[in-house]
Order: C-alpha cells, then sequence, then structure tokens
C-alpha cells in the first residue's frame, strides 16, 4: 500500500490536477472574501463560484496528459472528451438545478412565512455561469503548461 502512494504523488499529471484544483478554489475563496462576504468553511470544498475549479482541474488534466502523452494519443482523446463533459455540466445542468433550487426556497420561504411547513433549504450554488467556465479552464491549461516547467 505504502508503494501505491509513494507512486501517486510522483505521477506528475495527478500532481498537476491536485495543485490546479487547489489553486482555483483558494481563488475562489479570495473572489468571495474580496466581495466582502463572512469565510465560509463550506467553501473549501464547494462548488460553483469564480473560478470554476471544475473546469480548472479537468482542463490541466487533458493539457497535462496531452504534454505527457502527445496530443494525438488516445488518452489524451479521452481527458479532453471527459474535460469537455464535464465544464459543458459544470455550466449547464448543475446551473439550472442551481436556479430551480432558488426558486423552490423561496416558495419554502413563503410558506414559512405564512406560517405554512418550514423545509430545509436547498443549495443554489451547485453550477457556473460560462465565464467561470471560461476562466477555469483557461486556468488549467496555463498551470499544466506553468507545472510542465516545474516538474521538467
Amino acid at each position: 500500500m505504502r508503494d501505491f502512494i509513494a507512486e501517486i504523488w510522483k505521477n506528475e499529471i495527478f500532481l498537476t490536477t491536485l495543485l490546479t484544483w487547489f489553486i482555483a478554489q483558494t481563488l475562489k475563496i479570495l473572489f468571495l472574501l474580496f466581495q466582502g462576504q463572512r469565510f465560509n468553511f463550506k467553501w473549501i470544498a464547494g462548488t460553483g463560484g469564480m473560478p470554476s475549479a471544475h473546469a480548472a482541474g479537468v482542463s490541466a488534466l487533458a493539457t497535462a496528459v496531452g504534454i505527457r502523452m502527445g496530443f494525438d494519443s488516445p488518452l489524451f482523446a479521452v481527458t479532453l472528451i471527459f474535460s469537455l463533459v464535464t465544464m459543458f455540466d459544470a455550466q449547464g445542468v448543475r446551473r439550472s438545478a442551481g436556479r430551480q433550487a432558488g426558486i423552490l426556497n423561496r416558495i419554502i420561504d413563503d410558506i414559512y412565512l405564512n406560517k405554512g411547513i418550514r423545509d430545509e433549504r436547498l443549495k443554489e450554488l451547485i453550477g457556473h455561469t460560462p465565464i467561470q467556465v471560461v476562466v477555469g479552464g483557461i486556468l488549467g491549461v496555463a498551470m499544466a503548461l506553468m507545472c510542465q516547467n516545474l516538474w521538467g
């Protein structure tokens, strides 16, 4: 088991992707704090916000695989398609689900104010705007290129 863990921590593609996700999440927290919001521990692993850590991570993964294995390799094709599907989902399906959660939360608030039933609020910030996905994607490609120089 120790060899397995040691091998993972030597995997430059994994480290590039992990580092990119961490930086994107850190930037997201800094943006929220800069906007005057109070720190919330849920932000550390939370979804939604600027930049998209999903887009940053998968674009770093695809770029790092392309650099390492070749942009004409089958593995790059797989990671590229995976990245595009993930980014489409982040700004499409999950964003729509977040909008629906917002509407349902307003309905719950209205019912509560009128002394009706009370239910738990739904998570609204689960998707990304297209610009958040684009910025995350650009961050991921830039990080993969930078890490390529770092790892040598």
